[in-house]
């Protein structure tokens, strides 16, 4: 377990990596996984995810559907105007990224854009009788919950929630009004230390983390093999933690929120790593919803991409890249760019107040339209370089 760094206000702390080290990754992350894999046997007996104990939501809100893979949480402020609906990512952390705290909460900053319907997808930690559950199951309660809160909605998908997100839209695009993409990873062939690691592991290193006995993969383990930039705040969500009053605060709630790791179905995880990592799936149109399979070129829905400059889990080419695998018009799509690392987009005051300022304004607006007028750029310089303009 990676402990709480300590460093002052303007140190980066663990989560920087040297340049040179980016060549050592892909065999680091490997030889990680693989220790991940060799000790499960030890001594596992963490305690399962305690709803009781969680930590308490920041704004107000309601629970309005529970399913077996989640809960629907309605932070809606009245009942007119268009709903969105935030799917969190399901890989190692609580859904409490959508609305950590007060001023570091995407529910909060899109209410204060103008959006006043707000849903997020909160993610049940796996328990043995959810093992065979894959990522078809999870699609189809996420078909559910938008039909409880009524199509179309503008979906927003977090990091590994984005995939997802453009999975399902792709799947019912009548249902999906616009979709908006944050850090999230679809053409890993824009390669990452993440996505260099799993192209590096076989099948049998991922099928190994699956507890024989319960079918499960555990969040625990998983922690350790992730980068060490999810296990502390990136500079932009440290700073603005130290600029808080209440920093000391903040950085504790951090530490019990990064302690509370979920647990996946081993269907799950594997056929994640399997479809969507090592296979490329999605981005080369070998990917099968419900049945369907999902030809990103025939996605014509407006998309809105956040990326992070300094974001070392879903680097901002790759998470650009998405643009041009979209049969999306260019005047359709949006881009912004943020100076920040990966947990920088979700609770970054400094994020907040920007990125997802223009998203809620994109959302609330009639008719979505590029700010650039050239098709969307693979050149990551080229959109950076817009972005400052």
């Amino acid at each position: 377990m990676t402990r709480q760094p300590k460093q002052a206000a303007g140190s980066s702390g663990r989560e920087e990596i040297r340049a040179g080290d980016l060549f050592l990754l892909p065999l680091a992350g490997a030889q990680a996984m693989l220790d991940a894999w060799l000790g499960w046997f030890g001594d596992h007996r963490k305690p399962p995810f305690d709803d009781e104990a969680a930590l308490p939501w920041t704004m107000p809100h309601r629970v309005t559907l529970e399913l077996t893979t989640l809960r629907l949480r309605d932070f809606s402020a009245q009942k007119a105007g268009r709903p969105v609906l935030i799917c969190a990512p399901y890989a190692l952390h609580s859904a409490l990224i959508t609305d950590f705290a007060p001023a570091h909460s995407i529910v909060q900053a899109l209410q204060q854009g103008g959006v006043s319907r707000v849903h997020v997808t909160d993610w049940r930690s796996a328990t043995p009788q959810m093992r065979s559950l894959s990522i078809d199951s999870y699609l189809a309660d996420l078909n559910v919950a938008i039909d409880e809160i009524g199509p179309p909605v503008d979906l927003v998908g977090l990091c590994q929630g984005g995939w997802l997100s453009l999975v399902y839209a792709a799947r019912f695009p009548e249902k999906v009004r616009r979709l908006v993409l944050v850090g999230a990873p679809v053409d890993v062939s824009c390669q990452s230390p993440l996505s260099q690691m799993a192209a590096t592991l076989p099948h049998a290193a991922f099928a190994g983390l699956v507890n024989a006995t319960t079918g499960l993969v555990s969040g625990l383990q998983l922690r350790s093999v992730w980068s060490a930039a999810l296990n502390a705040p990136d500079e932009a969500v440290r700073q603005s933690f130290a600029d808080a009053n209440d920093g000391g605060h903040l950085l504790a709630r951090f530490q019990r929120w990064n302690d509370a790791t979920l647990d996946l179905p081993g269907v799950y995880y594997v056929e994640v790593a399997d479809r969507v990592f090592r296979e490329n799936r999605i981005a080369k149109g070998g990917f099968v919803a419900l049945g369907r399979r999902i030809d990103l070129r025939r996605f014509t829905l407006p998309v809105f991409l956040l990326v992070g400059t300094e974001d070392r889990v879903v680097p901002a080419e790759q998470a650009l890249a998405t643009a041009g695998l979209l049969g999306t018009p260019a005047a359709q799509v949006e881009i912004a760019v943020e100076p920040c690392g990966h947990l920088g987009l979700f609770m970054g005051e400094a994020a907040l107040n920007r990125g997802w300022r223009r998203i809620a304004a994109w959302l609330c607006a009639d008719e979505p339209s590029r700010s650039l007028d050239q098709a969307p750029p693979r050149d990551f310089a080229a959109v950076a370089a817009s972005s400052r303009a």
